[in-house]
C-alpha cells in the first residue's frame, strides 16, 4: 500500500483518526450530565485512555514493526511525564475562577480539543511559535503562586463566586470583547436577548450591558481561555522534546494526542482523591509553590541565562515524592471524626 504525504499508508491514518475521533465523541456522549466526576468513574476512564494508547501501539507494531511502536510509546510516555505539572495548574486555574465541580469536565473537554488543534499546528510548522514562552511562564508562575497562597489561607474555591465583575480576568477581557460577569449555566457565550431577561432577576439590577455586542462571553469561557494558555505554556517543553524522539509527524502527533486525552481523566482522579485523603490538599499546595518556582526559574534562565533551572526528571521525582507524602499522611493521620458527645 502506498504511503501518504505523512509517511504512513492510508490505513494507519484511518485507524488513528477513527480511534481519536471515536474516543472524543464517546467521551462527550458519556459526560453530557453536569455533575462532579467520581473517583471510580475517573479511574475507569484513565484505564480506558491508557488501554486505547496501548492498542494503537500494538497496531503500529503489527503494521510497521518494533521500531515504530517503540517511538510512539517513547513519545507518549515523555508527553505524559512532561504534562504532569499541568494537572496542578488546572487546579490553580479552577480555584482562581471558583468553577463549580460539575462544570470542570466541560471546560477541560473543550480545553483538550483546543490543545489537540494547537499541537497539530506546532507539529506541522515546527516550534517557532514557542519563542514567546518564557514571558508566559513568568506570568503563570505568579498566578500559580498566588493561587497556592489563596488555598493556604483557606480560600480554595469551595465557595462559588456569584459576580466576576472585579475578577482580574473579567476586567481585562471586557477591554477586548463583551463579557457577562456571571456564570450562565454551562454556556461559554450568551446572547443579548437572553441577558436582557436576566437583568430583571434579583441580584442583577446593578449590572449594565455595554451598548455594543450581540453575544457576550461568560466567566466559563475566560476560564477555558486560561486553560488553553496553560496547555500552550507546557507545550513549550513537551513539543520540542517529543519532536526530538521522532521526526515522523504522525508518530509525534499521535503520541501527544493520546497522552493529552488521558490527562483530563487523571486530573479528576487527583481531584477526587482530595475529597477522600484529608492531607492531600496540603501536598497539592506545596506542589503549586514548587511549580511556580520551577516556571519562574526556567523562564528567567531562558531570558537571562542565570544557570538555574529544574529539569523534568527532578520535577517528576518531586511531584511523586510530595504526593506520596500527602497520601501517606492522610492514611497515618486521618482526621478525627467528631463523636456524638461532641455535638451534645
Amino acid at each position: 500500500m502506498d504511503a501518504s504525504p505523512l509517511g504512513f499508508p492510508p490505513l494507519t491514518l484511518a485507524v488513528f483518526a477513527g480511534l481519536a475521533l471515536g474516543a472524543l465523541l464517546l467521551d462527550m456522549v458519556t459526560h453530557r450530565a453536569n455533575r462532579p466526576v467520581s473517583l471510580a468513574r475517573a479511574s475507569v476512564w484513565s484505564v480506558f485512555w491508557i488501554a486505547l494508547s496501548l492498542g494503537f501501539a500494538a497496531f503500529l507494531y503489527v503494521q510497521h514493526g518494533t521500531h515504530t511502536a517503540s517511538l510512539f510509546l517513547t513519545g507518549y510516555a515523555l508527553e505524559k511525564v512532561l504534562s504532569v505539572d499541568n494537572l496542578f495548574v488546572f487546579m490553580a486555574i479552577f480555584t482562581w475562577f471558583k468553577v463549580p465541580d460539575q462544570l470542570r469536565h466541560r471546560v477541560l473537554y473543550w480545553g483538550v480539543v483546543g490543545a489537540i488543534v494547537l499541537r497539530g499546528v506546532f507539529v506541522l510548522i515546527g516550534t517557532g511559535l514557542l519563542a514567546f514562552g518564557p514571558w508566559v511562564e513568568v506570568l503563570f508562575a505568579v498566578i500559580v503562586a498566588w493561587t497556592a497562597v489563596m488555598m493556604l489561607k483557606g480560600g480554595g474555591g469551595e465557595k462559588i463566586q456569584e459576580n466576576y465583575s472585579q475578577h482580574i480576568a473579567c476586567r481585562v477581557a471586557t477591554r477586548l470583547f463583551p463579557v457577562w460577569p456571571k456564570l450562565h449555566g454551562t454556556h461559554f457565550f450568551v446572547s443579548r436577548n437572553a441577558l436582557e431577561a436576566e437583568l430583571t432577576k434579583p441580584g442583577n439590577q446593578g449590572i449594565a450591558l455595554p451598548a455594543k455586542g450581540a453575544v457576550f462571553a461568560t466567566p466559563l469561557f475566560l476560564c477555558l481561555v486560561v486553560v488553553e494558555v496553560s496547555d500552550l505554556l507546557f507545550a513549550f517543553d513537551s513539543v520540542p522534546a517529543v519532536i526530538a524522539v521522532s521526526r515522523e509527524p504522525l508518530i509525534v502527533y499521535s503520541a501527544m494526542l493520546f497522552a493529552i486525552l488521558g490527562l483530563r481523566s487523571l486530573y479528576f482522579v487527583l481531584e477526587a482523591l482530595k475529597r477522600y485523603l484529608a492531607h492531600l490538599e496540603k501536598a497539592v499546595i506545596a506542589l503549586l509553590f514548587f511549580i511556580a518556582a520551577k516556571l519562574g526559574l526556567n523562564a528567567t534562565h531562558h531570558l537571562f541565562d542565570h544557570g538555574y533551572e529544574i529539569d523534568p526528571n527532578t520535577s517528576l521525582l518531586v511531584v511523586m515524592a510530595v504526593l506520596s507524602a500527602g497520601i501517606a499522611a492522610s492514611l497515618i493521620f486521618p482526621p478525627e471524626v467528631p463523636s456524638r458527645a461532641d455535638h451534645n
